[in-house]
Formats: structure tokens, sequence, C-alpha cells
């Protein structure tokens, strides 16, 4: 027993560094690790509710000792274990959508305490004390099942929904209509449309500018209370969406990822912790009353209750461990909630001399303060690493249990999957791409096909300096020279490439979506290799160069690793096909050891044949597809070649962010956020999107009397 109380401790303040290291930390074992504590805290205090009713029972007919009185004691405690910390409510998503079964179980437990305290009642203080402590425990589990009921789907919908509209009194209108036809009047219906109000969105002014990202939790929070229909599969209006345009055309990328993130980190709050609801009169009340009764125990059991002839060393240790975590928990949870976004929000409303007393206090201390509200960092895998180096790694003999568990195949993923800080000059391109795309997305029908593109605009829109030029000469009926200094020698673009050159770049963002993935992966990571040992000094000056190559590492990683937030197909088929061809390519040359080799050994096959005429369907690897691609982008001048790649990849992240539903987004939140998330929103807040509908007006009908 004494083991499990400690366990049960232990977890829930394990729990209680959830809220810092979730947002912040992408790590699998810190996940798996707090996953497990996640359930073990809840199992542990149920067990060792189990235990001590089961001990009342068994001594039904005996009279009931001090022991089983200080043991009945103990059991709110639990209470306030089985209802977790201020700073979790849930794990995932699915918590939410079974917050029945939970607050049944958590019921069930409240009822289980009564029946230990009411079978162990001896009219004493400690009795007294036991249903004193049961207040905090039903507080909490009360603020519990509240909150997974608030964030569960159906409920959180119901919330955003806006006020019901019935429109035109239509009974009255043709009561009106009838009687001027009676009256012998030629009454026709005409309709006028009221046209819609939109302004600019109204961000209130920091009162205290003391506060760190004063602005930006200001208008991430205006954001946040129009913008978290989104995650409840609702319609946004014109008004919202030019609202929300209005600002971020304004506002440089910094400013634009950072209020993203703030935002994030709000939604963050509604669907894991208690924050959101408890942040209020009532919540601030209810945690006064919680930690008062706490303390109040804790006083009269150690001066009233507290005897050394009637205890044991080992159960008044068990009692003074129980209560001194109990106010700890309740301690540090309150400083995380006063630390959080909403509460520095609310510092930011007011300019006292206690405020900035409060802020500085709590400043003063990094632990409370997390520097990070996400990870910031994006998942890298590379399919020629992958193949170079997994087939060096002796693979491991599997027993029945490893097969089982697909142990072997997940621990294989991992060991090649890495990370990296999402560098800025990365968010400047996306940033820029977005805007540049926002001023077109003006009526549904043009952002559909703004979200439906995977590259077929860029390639559309790829014209060089020369070309723009011929054209704007030709519309003037202008003979004007262009300047042979500012456009190299070589120049191309994609108008000017071979006839084949272009069909084999068409076809490729044409392809099924992960075939698309995978062909522009192979082709970067070959062009990338190429382009280094032979143009090395270039690529310094081409933010594009290295930008590309992120971008395509990280959607294969989504393709490998998270392949439910791209759109079905046959990813896993094709990965695997094309590793396995890539496996016996390798195998047959000795002579390839790293990266470089490998880029340049592939780059040297012919391809003047195309694979699938040779291979057929059967296998569906896109290898020497990939080849192919990458031959016919050399044939580009570099800048221009990069420039390309990296709109391309940016274009099919945003197809692939448009596609993903709202709660595969949301469970990416307690994973230490995802750059694709975060795409996904700033897509949205710059009208991207195609979770609007265009409202030209409130249509009103007239009678019309001739």
């Amino acid at each position: 027993m004494f083991g499990l109380r400690i366990a049960s401790i232990f977890l829930i303040t394990l729990l209680l560094s959830r809220i810092i290291f979730d947002k912040v930390s992408t790590s699998n074992n810190l996940i798996l690790l707090l996953w497990s504590s996640y359930l073990l805290a809840s199992w542990f205090a149920t067990v060792s509710l189990s235990i001590i009713s089961s001990n009342l029972g068994n001594a039904e007919n005996k009279p009931i000792d001090t022991k089983l009185v200080i043991t009945s004691f103990w059991a709110p405690f639990f209470l306030l274990h089985l209802a977790g910390p201020d700073t979790i409510t849930a794990y995932s998503l699915e918590d939410n959508a079974l917050w029945r079964r939970h607050a049944l179980t958590l019921a069930s437990q409240v009822g289980v305490t009564l029946f230990v305290i009411i079978r162990a009642w001896e009219n004493t203080v400690l009795n007294i004390l036991a249903v004193t402590m049961m207040i905090p425990g039903i507080i909490k589990i009360g603020e519990r099942i509240w909150v997974l009921r608030s964030a569960s789907s159906e409920n959180f919908k119901a919330t955003t929904l806006r006020r019901p509209d019935p429109g035109p009194n239509y009974a009255r209108y043709m009561e009106e209509y009838r009687s001027k036809k009676e009256e012998g009047f030629d009454v026709t219906s005409g309709t006028f449309i009221e046209a819609p109000i939109v302004s600019d969105i109204s961000i209130p002014k920091p009162a205290n500018a003391k506060i760190a990202d004063a602005h930006s939790l200001h208008c991430a929070y205006e954001l946040f209370k129009t913008f978290k229909q989104l995650f409840s599969d609702l319609i946004l209006s014109i008004q919202d969406i030019k609202n929300s345009q209005s600002f971020f055309q304004k506002v440089q990328f910094e400013e634009a990822f950072k209020v993203i993130e703030v935002e994030l980190g709000f939604m963050y709050d509604v669907f894991y912790t208690k924050a959101y609801k408890v942040y209020s009169l009532v919540g601030g009340i209810l945690r006064l009353i919680s930690f008062s009764s706490t303390v109040i125990v804790l006083l009269v059991f150690a001066i009233v209750v507290d005897d050394k002839s009637v205890y044991s060393r080992e159960e008044r240790m068990v009692t003074y461990v129980l209560l001194g975590g109990a106010i700890f928990l309740e301690i540090y949870s309150v400083l995380i909630l006063l630390t959080s976004d909403w509460s520095m929000l609310w510092l930011s409303k007011h300019k006292t001399a206690m405020v900035d007393l409060w802020y500085n206090s709590i400043s003063s201390v990094p632990l409370l303060v997390p520097k990070k509200r996400w990870s910031n960092t994006m998942g890298q895998y590379n399919l020629i690493t992958y193949c170079l180096h997994r087939k060096k790694v002796k693979k491991p003999a599997c027993g029945a249990i490893q097969r089982f568990l697909f142990h072997y195949e997940l621990l294989e993923k991992h060991r090649y999957e890495k990370s990296m800080d999402v560098p800025v000059d990365l968010k400047k391109l996306i940033f820029e791409h977005l805007l540049e795309k926002s001023k077109f997305a003006l009526e549904l029908k043009v952002c559909k096909e703004l979200c439906a593109c995977r590259g077929e605009r860029v390639l559309k829109l790829a014209k060089c300096l020369d070309c723009i030029n011929k054209e704007k000469n030709k519309k003037q009926n202008e003979d004007v020279e262009v300047e042979s200094e500012k456009v190299p020698k070589d120049a191309k673009c994609f108008y000017e490439l071979s006839k084949e050159n272009r069909k084999t770049l068409q076809d490729s963002v044409e392809a099924e979506f992960d075939q698309s993935i995978l062909l522009w992966h192979i082709a970067t990571t070959l062009c990338y290799y190429f382009d280094w040992n032979t143009n090395s000094n270039n690529s310094v000056n081409c933010p594009n160069y290295e930008a590309s190559k992120s971008l395509s590492d990280y959607m294969l990683y989504l393709l490998v690793m998270r392949p439910i937030l791209l759109p079905n197909g046959i990813e896993q088929i094709r990965f695997q096909d094309t590793c396995a061809e890539a496996d016996e390519f390798f195998s047959e040359r000795k002579s390839i050891f790293d990266e470089n080799q490998a880029c340049i050994k592939l780059l040297e096959v012919s391809t003047e044949i195309p694979p699938s005429i040779v291979k057929g369907d059967r296998s569906k690897s896109v290898l020497f597809d990939g080849c192919r691609l990458a031959k016919s982008l050399q044939c580009m001048e570099y800048q221009k070649k990069w420039e390309l790649v990296s709109h391309v990849w940016v274009e099919m992240l945003c197809y692939a962010a448009t596609k993903c539903r709202w709660n595969h987004h949301a469970q990416q939140l307690i994973r230490g956020g995802e750059l694709f998330t975060h795409f996904w929103l700033l897509m949205s807040h710059l009208g991207i999107t195609e979770q609007f509908q265009i409202s030209k007006g409130h249509a009103r009908a007239m009678l019309v009397v001739h």
C-alpha cells in the first residue's frame, strides 16, 4: 500500500510537467513516458481505493480499529489523484469524446470513497477531516468531467455556433402580399441585397506593454475567438476572412508566426487542460476553497490528531506525504496557470503596481515561464540516407511478442527519423508564398482552385526575366532590349525546356499525391547533392536551395511517420517498393558509401526510355522516375530551378494541409506541435481555405406595388 501511494504521487507530479514539455518536445521517449504516467496514475489510485474498501469490507462484523480509521482518511486523497492536476484533463481527443465513460468511472470512485468514510465512521476528528478532504476531491473531479464534456467535439461545436438567424418573416410578407392583391393592386416581388459590413479586425491596445508579447497575445485571442470554429468543422463568414486577411497582410512573417503559435496554444488549453474553463472568477473561488481545505486539514492533523502512541510511524509518514503532496500539487498547478498565456493576456489589460509586482515575481523564475510555446522543429526523413544506412545495421532476431507488437518495424522507422529547427528563411518563404496567393483568394471558386494546386500553378508561373520582358514587349508592341547582364546566358524557364522535359515536370505534379511526394523528394535530393559538389559557392547565396531540401525531407517524414495527416493513398507500398529498388541498386555497386556517391551513380543511369515502360505497373517503385525528373530540373538555370522546386514543395504542403481533418491537426498539439498545423492555420487566416462562404449580403424581399 505504501508503495502504491508514493507511486501515485510521483506519477501525478510527472504529469504536471506535461504542460511544459508537451508544447515544446517531440521526443517519442518523453511522449511514451507521459502517456504511461497518464494511464498508470489513475490505475494506482483506483487500486489503492479498492484495497482500502476491501479491507473495510472484510472487517464488516468486527470493531473498526485505528488502523482502518486512518486508512479511510487516506481515501479522499486518491480522488485528487484520479482527478489529475489542472494542467491535464485529456491525453487525446478520444478522452474528450469518451467523457461520459470517464464521468461514470469517476463518479463511481466518489461513491467508493463515501462508502469507505461511512463504513469507518467513529465520530472522531479524523473522520471529520476525511469529509473535509472530500471537498477538493469532488471539486476537481467535477471540474475534470465538466472540462472533458466541454472539449468533446459535439459540445465544443455547440459553443461555437452562431446565433440562429430565422431570416425575414415569410408568413407576414405573404399576408401583406395577399392583402394588396385582394385590394386590386398589381403586386410583384422584388429583392435588394444588403452590402456586408467588412472592417479591419479590432485589436485592443495592451494597457501594460511591459508584458512580453502583449500585442501578439491580444491579436491571437481576438482571432482565436473566431477561428476556433475551424476546429469544429464550421464555416467562417466572408467578414471573418476579410478581417483576418487585413491583419496578416500588414504584418511581417515573424509576427504572423508568433500570433499563430499563441493561438494554437489557446487551442491546446481548450482540448487538453483546465485553463480555458478554470480561468474565471468561479474557477478562482474553487481553487481557493480546494487549497484552503487541504491546508486546514494539514494543520488540524498536525496539531490535534497526530499522536505517536496511537498511529504507527509508517501511518503518520504516509499521511504527511499525502497532505504535503496535495498542497504541493495544488500550488504548482496554480503557478502554472498563473504563468500561462491566459494570465499574461489578463495582465496585459491592466496597468497597476500590483500587476507589475506579480509579473516581475513570476518572470524571475525561468522554470515557470517556458521560453517556447511549441517545439519549433520539423521532422526530417530522407529516402537515400535510409536505404544506404539500414543495410549496414544488422537486423536483430525478432521474437513472437516483438512481431505481434510490430516492434522491430517501429524502431526501424524511428531510427532514421531526424528533426531540425524550422529555419527563419523557410518561414519567410512560406509566408511570402501564401501572402502572394491570398491576393487572389477573393471568391470561393478561386480559393478551391488555390487549395487544389499541387505544383501545377508554380509550373505555370515559372518564367525567367527574359520571358517576362519578351511578353511585355510583345504586348506593348515595343522593341525594348533586355539588359543581357541581368539574365544568365543559360537562363531557362519551364517554357523554354524541351517538350519532353516539360511533360516530365507536368506529369510529376499530376500523379497521385503520395507518388508526387516521392518523385519530387528523390529529384530534390539528387539535385541537392549534385549542386553541392559542382556549385557549392552559389548554394550559399540561394536560400531556396536549403529550404527545398528541408521541405523535401519534411514531406517524406509526413509520408512515412505521419501518413494520417496526408490524403489517402498507397504511400506505404510505394515507399517500400522504391526502397527495395534502391537497395538492389546500391548492393550491386559496392563503391557507394555516402549520399554524394549514391546521387552521382543514380544520375549516371540513362533514363531515355520511361521506367514505367520497362517495369510495368506491378512494382510501384518511382526511384528512376525521380531520376528522370531530376534530369529535367537540371536543364534549368540554377536560381530559377531552386525557386521553382521550393515553391512546388510549399504548394504541395498547402494542398496536404487543406485536406487534413481538424482533429488530426488538433492531435498534433500534444506532440510538441507540427509545422504542418501552423501552416494550415496561417493559410486559413489569409483566406486560402474552403471553410468559408461567400456572402454577397443578406437578400431581402420587398413588395413592388404598381
